[in-house]
């Protein structure tokens, strides 16, 4: 409580950071898991279904990134479907690729959000610890000068303070740290989640375009 006012300001600056880390800990880790596992769910309905509108009818109105994808796909292959009889299928499975690319770089853009944060923390507040040390060093030279003494008394304070700020850099430093490289892996899964299920979307309307050219009469013996 007696350390110096730009010490004070040091120590309150890193101990609101290690907050904040502990905030987005909590935050994203509740998003992670629900995206998580709602992705594996779609995840099942799509390599279950037999094609996009089964696929489609099995989600519903769900609202995950996963169901989404499947949406999309269905939502493409709609509006290309009065060119289906006089033009080839390889430009809607562009189309429906390109559609199903941009909502899984959207997704993982949104999730990563606030992880930068971390990053940032982890990186610089050991540096901002250590400005707080030199500051109370620097003090207790001062205090040595003024006593023209080197009595303990003296110079404890300075010592006090720049310890002190030297460890609440690094409580502040290595939960960033950590937390982000948990949280780098964890995001990383959920992206290899979300590319399976695009690639499952893709096979369905793949599927749906083979079976579009197969004359109806052998559909129907099958």
């Amino acid at each position: 409580m007696n350390a110096d006012i730009i010490v004070k300001a040091v120590m309150i600056g890193l101990a609101f950071a290690s907050l904040l880390t502990w905030t987005v800990w909590l935050v994203k880790s509740l998003e992670l898991l629900a995206e998580r596992r709602a992705a594996r769910q779609t995840m099942i309905a799509i390599v279950e279904a037999r094609s996009l509108k089964e696929a489609s009818a099995a989600l519903g109105a769900k609202g995950s990134v996963a169901a989404l994808l499947v949406q999309a796909a269905r939502q493409e292959v709609d509006l290309s479907s009065p060119a289906l009889d006089h033009a080839g299928g390889e430009g809607v499975k562009e189309r429906v690729s390109s559609r199903l690319a941009r909502i899984e770089a959207q997704a993982a853009r949104r999730m990563t959000r606030g992880t930068g944060l971390l990053a940032t923390i982890g990186s610089t507040a050991p540096f901002v610890g250590l400005f707080g040390t030199v500051w109370g060093i620097m003090n207790a030279f001062i205090g040595i000068s003024q006593a023209q003494t080197t009595n303990l008394a003296v110079v404890a304070p300075g010592i006090a303070e720049a310890l002190l700020a030297t460890a609440l850099g690094l409580v502040a430093a290595i939960p960033a740290v950590v937390i982000y490289n948990i949280f780098a892996r964890s995001i990383a899964g959920y992206r290899q989640i979300l590319a399976d299920a695009a690639a499952g979307v893709e096979r369905l309307v793949s599927r749906d375009l083979d079976y579009r050219a197969v004359p109806a009469r052998a559909i129907a013996a099958e």
